[in-house]
């Protein structure tokens, strides 16, 4: 996470409550072990919430993207995610 954010215009605190509150979640959730894979897409959905270029990096490695085809796809369907969202928030 750290990484992925740096170098962006993002608050430290905000980083350090997007981890507490995967933390948070993960210790509510009553479960006595948790699969790397949820936490790494617990950590992506609060990335693309926080900063779409920090969710991209990360993404980039937690994924291993294995060609520049499914890289662009990625980002295609990051932008209509986008684009949907901005039309509603117009409506």
């Amino acid at each position: 996470v750290s990484i992925a954010c740096s170098k962006r215009p993002i608050d430290p605190t905000r980083i350090e409550k997007l981890v507490s509150g995967i933390q948070r979640q993960l210790e509510t959730s009553g479960e006595n072990e948790v699969e790397a894979n949820r936490i790494g897409e617990m950590v992506m959905e609060s990335l693309r919430k926080l900063d779409e270029v920090a969710y991209v990096r990360f993404a980039c490695v937690y994924h291993q993207f294995r060609d520049l085809q499914t890289f662009v796809d990625e980002l295609g369907r990051l932008i209509s995610e986008n684009q949907g969202n901005a039309d509603d928030e117009v409506r």
